[in-house]
């Protein structure tokens, strides 16, 4: 991507809106190292929903192609399954809705725990299932639990449970993320790094 006045990402890495208005706010600097190599451009653009800053790096100067930002937008990884990766996408892509994102949190923790080949019973007891088997640690069931207990409030609209924040939802998020590199990523890369 061209590094302009404006920034072309799909998605902003703070708020997650889709195709952001990411307008440069500073640079281009150019930097080089010590011995006057590795020439880099670097910019920051603002989003214009959040008002998050964007740091851009390209190769040379601020005229070639952008190889770098910071943050980085968040993604999942293609190794988890697809109906759990398509939960935990929704989530993340639903981070401005919290109570819809905790919703779908919780649906991506089932999803992969029955990919596991937990199916019986209810979400509950598949948590339990899996920590009793050591497939998850009882700290990871806890928060499972308190996962499943939070979309639980949302989707029974309990009148005396607060409405998720983004924070809340973000929390949540990090969590499948986590338990998702647990799974399946990390165990992926073992096999890959193993194989001669």
């Amino acid at each position: 991507m061209n590094q302009g006045y404006e920034l072309p990402l799909n998605r902003c890495p703070h708020c997650n809106i889709a195709q952001p208005l990411l307008s440069r706010s500073w640079g281009p600097v150019v930097t080089r190292d010590y011995a006057s190599c590795n020439q880099r451009g670097w910019s920051t653009y603002q989003c214009q929903s959040c008002g998050g800053i964007v740091l851009a790096c390209s190769p040379t100067d601020h005229s070639f192609n952008i190889t770098n930002t910071w943050p980085l937008s968040k993604s999942v990884d293609e190794v988890v399954p697809e109906r759990a990766r398509e939960f935990l996408e929704q989530a993340i892509a639903s981070l401005h809705a919290p109570a819809g994102a905790v919703m779908l949190t919780a649906s991506a923790v089932d999803a992969m725990l029955k990919d596991k080949g937990y199916k019986d019973g209810s979400l509950y007891t598949r948590i339990d299932a899996a920590a009793n088997d050591n497939l998850i640690t009882k700290e990871m069931a806890l928060w499972a639990h308190e996962i499943r207990l939070d979309a639980n409030d949302q989707r029974h609209a309990d009148e005396s449970a607060p409405l998720p924040s983004s924070a809340d939802a973000e929390k949540v998020i990090e969590f499948a993320s986590a338990l998702a590199q647990f799974l399946f990523v990390l165990p992926a890369r073992v096999e890959r790094g193993r194989k001669p």
